[in-house]
């Protein structure tokens, strides 16, 4: 999860923290799966460590992007940290413990790449980690989006991009996206709350390129496995900073942003941007939002991180579906601070559940969401 979405919520209600997080706690020792009141979500699969973007392979199989356990390499010293208590989650220490997982369909959990760069916040803002952000596949290969690499994540010598998983599990960087970043500034950065490596978050592929979104900064580039980067829209010109987390891709390109802390009901919108980068507001009145997809009857469906709350809870994720009139259904309710979603081939929804929070580490899941029966 992009670490600017939890910061200011325990910045601006420090008090509550203690008590918010011993919840979270509580909630996972009395078993995570018995949240979900609904019979149409059940557990695909367990054993992740801060799960995020997922997607089906050519093979059949489901690719989780995992953001890792962060660690204690630290770069203090040797380059710009992003600021600390209070303003920032800095200074941030990193290892290398995220990896990309594999789920055949019988729910059978492999490794396909490990040891990839992970960072976590300072203590003060709960060690949250970010590693792998998502994973898209080009012509059977696979891509990874690198989120928590950089010398400002306490990783010197590396950074966050675009990398190649090749078949022996190792990985090829194709793009340097933080030295992009660093070279083509977006209009109106927070320079409160910044992160000189940038905390990328979704990715789809498109034509064969991939095209990724960057919460911090805020913008929506296009890389291609050349290893050119273009941005298509800079988010913050227009909008200011809004937090774009997730992209989708149906004729236009759709991203939902999460917004600030506190939350307030129903800010989170849904932006169209065109392939010549303009930037229009489609829908409004979400909160939240960590995912975006679209089934085959065009209709759009909404992952809510949290509902109901001023900062992220679990136990109230939802999944909603619009359709083409703006009409609103709820498909899954209760869900545990979900952080990405896809469609898998039987027609059902996946989700990225305990995507964050503390103790996140080996309790991640991937549920399945069967969608009702329609006439």
């Amino acid at each position: 999860m992009p670490r600017e979405t939890i910061k200011r919520a325990i910045q601006m209600l420090r008090n509550f923290k203690i008590v918010k997080f011993w919840l979270i706690g509580a909630m996972l020792l009395c078993g995570i799966s018995g949240l979900y009141a609904q019979s149409n979500v059940s557990v695909f699969a367990t054993g992740f460590n801060n799960p995020r973007g997922l997607k089906f392979g050519p093979d059949g199989s489901l690719y989780v992007a995992e953001g890792g356990a962060g660690g204690t390499l630290s770069t203090v010293g040797l380059c710009q940290q992003a600021a600390g208590f209070p303003d920032g989650p800095g200074p941030y220490t990193g290892a290398f413990t995220a990896r990309i997982s594999k789920i055949s369909p019988d729910g059978v959990v492999t490794t396909v790449a490990e040891g990839l760069p992970s960072s976590q916040t300072s203590a003060a803002f709960n060690n949250l980690a970010s590693g792998v952000a998502d994973v898209a596949f080009i012509d059977g290969k696979l891509y990874a989006l690198i989120a928590g690499a950089g010398c400002s994540h306490g990783l010197l010598g590396t950074s966050n991009g675009i990398y190649l998983i090749n078949s022996d599990g190792s990985a090829t960087e194709v793009a340097n996206l933080s030295a992009f970043q660093m070279s083509h500034p977006v209009a109106h950065p927070n320079a409160g709350d910044f992160e000189p490596d940038g905390t990328w978050y979704s990715m789809v592929a498109v034509r064969g390129a991939l095209y990724a979104v960057e919460p911090n900064h805020g913008e929506l580039d296009m890389i291609t496995t050349g290893g050119q980067i273009r941005r298509i829209a800079d988010i913050s010109a227009t909008q200011g900073h809004i937090v774009p987390t997730s992209v989708a891709y149906h004729g236009n390109f759709y991203v939902g942003n999460l917004d600030t802390f506190p939350i307030m009901p129903g800010a989170s919108k849904i932006l169209k941007i065109t392939p010549s980068g303009r930037v229009t507001t489609v829908a409004k009145g979400f909160n939240t939002i960590l995912g975006l997809v679209f089934d085959s009857r065009e209709r759009m469906y909404v992952l809510e991180n949290t509902t109901d709350n001023p900062f992220p809870t679990p136990g109230t994720g939802k999944v909603l579906r619009v359709d083409h009139s703006g009409r609103v259904t709820e498909i899954a309710t209760g869900l545990f601070l979900p952080t990405g979603i896809t469609f898998g081939p039987d027609g059902n929804l996946y989700v990225s559940n305990v995507g964050f929070g503390p103790p996140p580490i080996g309790l991640g899941q991937v549920v399945k969401i069967t969608l009702p029966a329609e006439k």
